[in-house]
């Protein structure tokens, strides 16, 4: 039993690398198939996932090359919001976040479908720093409410996670001139903070199931390097069509767990 998480976690991490939602395979497996309550399986879900980031870091170094600068600085920005995140979730009832969930992965599954302008004009351009010609107070501003968003999404993943990886990607994409593939692998990596954090915290705070942690993480590693190949080859209006159309099944369902209604009898 303990070596099927292997499969799944192979399966969660190339759809974390490609599509920002390993917890769509992942986390429904550690409650059905382990029985862990939905703490426990959070908290195992966010250890694992420290391996996914560092699969998709080997593999992405053809995209991170020349954008490491940008990297760390999003890492640490993820990083003390990772704090907040871990904090929240052992200082408030989950249900009080809950209903609001299903909302942020619906919008970013519905932004990630639209295509950003320009994604490859000025390639290379650092997220927190203005473009030449453009440097004002307007831009300070952006920069201030962007690194602001990048600290929200990294609380929102060290809370809960769900599609936080999408949201960041959203972000990034809109407010960056690189490369879709440079941006996805900024968010594989950068993410791996709020996991990193967010793991120290509960191995103090909540127990975590290492026994779990070990298979599933072995997997996420084996997906998380698979998955950014993937996404040099694939067109990416194909992988933004997959992306936003999972947000949205995960949204639904996270919706129908928060308010006890069924739109459509599909699940």
């Amino acid at each position: 039993m303990i070596l099927l998480f292997i499969p799944v976690g192979i399966l969660a991490g190339i759809l974390g690398t490609v599509t920002g939602l390993a917890s769509l395979a992942s986390y429904p497996a550690l409650l059905y198939f382990a029985g862990l309550p939905a703490v426990s399986a959070n908290v195992v879900n966010k250890a694992a996932l420290m391996f996914n980031s560092i699969g998709s870091a080997v593999s992405s170094t053809q995209e991170l090359h020349g954008h490491w600068k940008e990297l760390f600085k999003t890492m640490i920005i993820i990083f003390f919001g990772g704090i907040t995140g871990a904090i929240l979730l052992t200082a408030l009832p989950s249900s009080s976040f809950t209903h609001i969930v299903p909302v942020f992965i619906a919008a970013g599954g519905i932004m990630i479908l639209i295509p950003s302008k320009n994604e490859e004009e000025h390639a290379g351009a650092n997220n927190f720093e203005p473009r030449k010609g453009h440097v004002n107070q307007h831009s300070w501003l952006r920069n201030i409410l962007i690194i602001f968003l990048v600290y929200l999404i990294g609380a929102y993943s060290g809370y809960f996670g769900a599609a936080s990886g999408i949201l960041l990607l959203v972000l990034l994409t809109r407010t960056s001139s690189n490369e879709y593939t440079v941006s996805n692998a900024i968010r594989n990596v950068a993410m791996g903070a709020a996991n990193i954090v967010a793991t120290i915290y509960y191995s103090f705070e909540a127990h975590i199931v290492w026994i779990l942690v070990l298979p599933l993480g072995i997997g996420f590693f084996i997906g998380g390097y698979i998955g950014p190949k993937i996404v040099r080859v694939l067109p990416v209006k194909y992988i933004r069509i997959l992306t936003g159309i999972l947000a949205l099944i995960l949204a639904y369902t996270q919706f129908s767990a928060a308010y006890n209604i069924k739109l459509f009898y599909l699940f």
